[in-house]
């Protein structure tokens, strides 16, 4: 007869297939919520004013092309988020069959979409070169650096415009088009905000510099808006709420302790009302 199994190592066996599920999710999943949101709430945006600029405008047509790289631009973050953690390990080998994976199922999505509109190509030598910049921050771990985030907004929030010269389908829409210029300087103004307000909140958390540099940027942030307001106050009623939250949680955090899931509950709520604002705004000029 074989020994029994002591009740610790049964706990211990028991939850081995648990962890490797996790691990194997976490290869897979990207597992920040916010990350999401600003990967893909311009391109979104973008689509959204688009579809609806091919509604209202005489020389467009409904198209479905910019929810096809809206969904596009989805796997092309999932590709990101797992070639980063790959880089970042120093190409390990159990991190690898998600790059694999998520580059097959873009180059499936992908493949017909560069077909039929290969114009899109005039925009690979900047996006090469942003995919650089994150690449090199997952290599060296540097990925929460200002200018890593810096690549990861920029990179975003180009996709507003992008995605809304498809989704217009109109020759009123170029490529680079003032409606998608100005979604993609709110949305790129808005997220780097969030990025220095989060970092005064958890990682630089006490930093007079990184406050200093918060609250400078959402002051001119809410004077740029109030400066340009004219049809509509969307924007300015945006930038009154991001300021106050720029400046009062870091204050609060001075005397009190705000743990990390209450700056990401924060977080969520003004990105949602960033989105809306901006969209509301972009939506009254077309």
């Amino acid at each position: 007869m074989s020994e029994p199994i002591p009740p610790c190592r049964q706990h211990v066996m028991q939850s081995q297939p648990q962890r490797i599920r996790r691990a194997t999710a976490r290869g897979w999943i990207p597992d920040q919520p916010g990350a999401w949101v600003m990967a893909l709430a311009p391109a979104l945006a973008g689509t959204i004013c688009g579809s609806v600029w091919s509604i209202t405008k005489p020389d467009a047509a409904l198209s479905i092309a910019g929810w096809w790289i809206l969904l596009c631009w989805a796997l092309c973050y999932c590709v990101e988020f797992a070639a980063a953690r790959w880089l970042k390990s120093h190409c390990a080998t159990r991190y690898l069959p998600p790059v694999i994976g998520y580059c097959i199922v873009l180059a499936a999505v992908g493949t017909p979409f560069l077909i039929m509109h290969i114009d899109v190509l005039a925009w690979a030598p900047i996006y090469m070169v942003l995919a650089a910049m994150a690449f090199a921050g997952a290599w060296f771990r540097r990925e929460r650096s200002l200018w890593s985030n810096a690549a990861a907004v920029i990179a975003a929030s180009l996709m507003a415009m992008i995605a809304l010269h498809y989704a217009a389908n109109s020759p009123s829409v170029p490529q680079v088009s003032l409606p998608g210029l100005v979604l993609t300087l709110c949305f790129a103004a808005t997220q780097f905000g969030s990025v220095l307000f989060v970092k005064t909140m958890i990682r630089e958390r006490g930093k007079r510099s990184y406050v200093a540099a918060s609250w400078i940027w959402h002051i001119a942030l809410l004077a740029w808006w109030i400066a340009a307001a004219s049809l509509s106050w969307y924007l300015v009623i945006l930038g009154v709420i991001l300021l106050i939250r720029a400046m009062a949680l870091p204050l609060i955090a001075r005397k009190h302790t705000i743990k990390p899931v209450i700056v990401g509950v924060t977080e969520c709520f003004t990105s949602l009302i960033a989105f809306g604002c901006i969209i509301a705004n972009a939506l009254i000029a077309i």
